[in-house]
């Protein structure tokens, strides 16, 4: 493995980091780590430790942090720089930048001042949970930490309830067993989930089961480390033949029979292929 130390053009590049194994790590980004002319990182301890076990050295360049508690103050550094030629290479703490972490701001400031982001992408614990859930992957819906005020959280889940998509969590390990216990009156007791922990590391776990199946899972079970929590879209309604009827009629106005399937199935939360027969009956009809 050979890590290019290259020169890069002025500008902010988010850095993928990993969520547990440091080998997950793409060359690309241990190419800008090399390379940037300054580092900053949500916590810059993990930043150097990483660059020290991929062999990156850090010289002279100044290590920044940049996280949940930092103000315009740092952000206008950190744009000052960039506009003044620098490349500044941003490590999340793991994972992908933005996703659940502070970068956001840097990254709109930066784009605001009309320079240049760019994204080394690589590990994402949302994207590694959805792989091995064995939950739909075709649309999910990143709801990251519910939370902690009790009605601010009821009416996030409520909210949630009804998304027509894979949904996925993040919480913290000591609120799990009390999140299960939440979804349950609010998404159906049978309603597929799963729970992924320390995914990646040496103690990963995915449990899988319905809600309430979950629960007593998780019942007086102490947990430690990442948790991310996937919950199954919810299940299809009972067909109204004459409700489809007309929905698809009214569709089939303008649009092609598998347009207007896709329409109406979307629209009433029913299976594309059984409205699609539908469709294709009314069409032949008409």
């Amino acid at each position: 493995m050979q890590i290019l130390r290259t020169p890069l053009a002025p500008g902010l590049y988010f850095v993928a980091t990993p969520i547990g194994a440091a080998r997950d790590i793409t060359l690309r980004a241990l190419d800008i780590l090399a390379s940037a002319d300054v580092i900053t990182a949500e916590d810059t301890r993990t930043a150097k430790h990483l660059m020290q076990i991929h062999g990156i050295a850090l010289g002279d360049r100044p290590v920044i942090a940049y996280h949940e508690h930092s103000g315009p103050a740092q952000r206008q550094k950190l744009v000052d720089m960039i506009a003044g030629g620098k490349s500044v290479a941003y490590a999340s703490e793991a994972g992908t930048p933005l996703v659940a972490d502070p970068g956001y701001q840097l990254a709109r400031a930066v784009i605001d001042s009309d320079l240049p982001v760019v994204t080394a992408p690589g590990p994402s614990a949302v994207l590694a949970a959805l792989t091995v859930s064995g939950l739909p992957t075709d649309r999910f819906f990143f709801g990251g930490f519910p939370p902690a005020a009790k009605g601010a959280r009821t009416r996030m889940l409520r909210e949630l309830s009804a998304v027509p998509a894979t949904l996925v969590l993040y919480e913290s390990p000591k609120r799990v067993q009390k999140l299960l216990t939440e979804l349950v009156p609010l998404f159906g007791a049978d309603r597929r989930a799963v729970v992924c922990r320390e995914l990646t590391k040496r103690f990963e776990e995915t449990q899988r089961g319905t809600l309430a199946e979950l629960v007593e899972t998780f019942q007086d079970r102490t947990v430690k480390g990442e948790i991310v929590v996937l919950i199954d879209r919810p299940g299809a309604v009972e067909m109204d033949e004459q409700t489809v009827e007309d929905a698809l009629r009214t569709a089939l106005r303008d649009k092609s029979v598998k347009d207007a399937a896709a329409e109406v199935a979307e629209m009433l939360n029913l299976p594309r292929r059984q409205v699609y027969q539908e469709a294709l009956k009314l069409g032949s009809k008409e």
